[in-house]
């Protein structure tokens, strides 16, 4: 051992915002501390609305990429998040148990789950659309039927808990149906969603198509209502006054407001957390004529 091994000072994270498949700061340059108890634990990015609609910008180019991206390699593709969320599993246990103060087995136990879900959701891509899809009974000489596509560019609030089983059951629906997302992560300790970004940056999702952001959500949340460039909102477990302030900017351009039952942290790991209907909020039922005989 060095005699100067002991005057080493720790690397200090500095975590960043996830746009358009980059690492970025915030463009305001602010950031915003953690702490562990007395202990500095790091730096986050704080977004600004720039950095909001720099997200939706990113997400709206690559959405239509992502929708015609053959559902069979869509499921692929979430698989290989799975693959790279457990590849980088150790990581995120303790990214899980200092953001909320756990024991170390119940972080293993959250983190198993986002994977285990992650893979869930990856089945779906070539399936749900069956499902939903109809061919409808109709009188006259024509047919009709009916099929799902996206809505488009979808934002979300994860939930605060559980930091990273949440996130990740609140962002596949909407990913899952075809959908570009831009999140709004935990703002009590979001350090998990960014080691999620750093899993989501290694795998095959196309940039742009998910983007990450962290800040304070009374600041971010209402500009993306009110954005006329997003399609619908999503929210988990949210203040009832930015609820009440999301659902009023939301109405300027009819944007769609898809609420999460209010669950508690327990109540994420069930399996009524991971759902078809999920998809489905997330999916335009479009009908499509035809006519029929000579």
């Amino acid at each position: 051992m060095s005699k100067h091994d002991d005057l080493r000072l720790d690397v200090r994270k500095m975590y960043k915002l996830y746009i358009n498949g980059a690492f970025v700061r915030s463009e305001s340059g602010r950031s915003d501390p953690i702490w562990d108890g007395k202990t500095f634990g790091a730096n986050i990015a704080r977004a600004s609305r720039k950095d909001a609609r720099d997200a939706v910008v990113a997400a709206r180019a690559a959405q239509a990429t992502w929708w015609n991206t053959a559902p069979g390699t869509r499921g692929l593709i979430i698989y290989r998040l799975a693959e790279m969320m457990d590849a980088r599993r150790t990581e995120l246990i303790e990214r899980v148990r200092e953001g909320a103060n756990l024991s170390q087995n119940e972080a293993e136990r959250e983190t198993n789950a986002a994977i285990d879900r992650t893979v869930w959701y990856a089945g779906w891509c070539d399936k749900f659309n069956a499902l939903l899809s109809t061919r409808n009974p109709v009188s006259g000489p024509h047919f009709n039927f009916s099929t799902a596509e996206p809505t488009g560019v979808v934002v979300t609030l994860a939930p605060e808990r559980p930091s990273l089983l949440g996130l990740v059951s609140v962002l596949l629906p909407p990913l899952v149906a075809g959908n570009a997302v831009v999140l709004l992560a935990s703002e009590h300790d979001p350090r998990s969603a960014i080691a999620f970004a750093e899993a989501l940056a290694t795998s095959d999702i196309p940039a742009g198509t998910v983007n990450i952001l962290t800040g304070v959500r009374s600041e971010i949340a209402p500009v993306m209502a009110k954005h006329m460039d997003v399609n619908a909102i999503a929210i988990a477990n949210g203040d009832d006054a930015l609820v009440a302030t999301i659902e009023r900017e939301a109405a300027e351009n009819v944007k769609r407001v898809h609420r999460y039952p209010d669950r508690t942290r327990e109540e994420w790991f069930s399996k009524d957390a991971q759902s078809l209907d999920d998809i489905e909020a997330f999916c335009e039922i479009k009908t499509i004529w035809h006519p029929a005989g000579v």
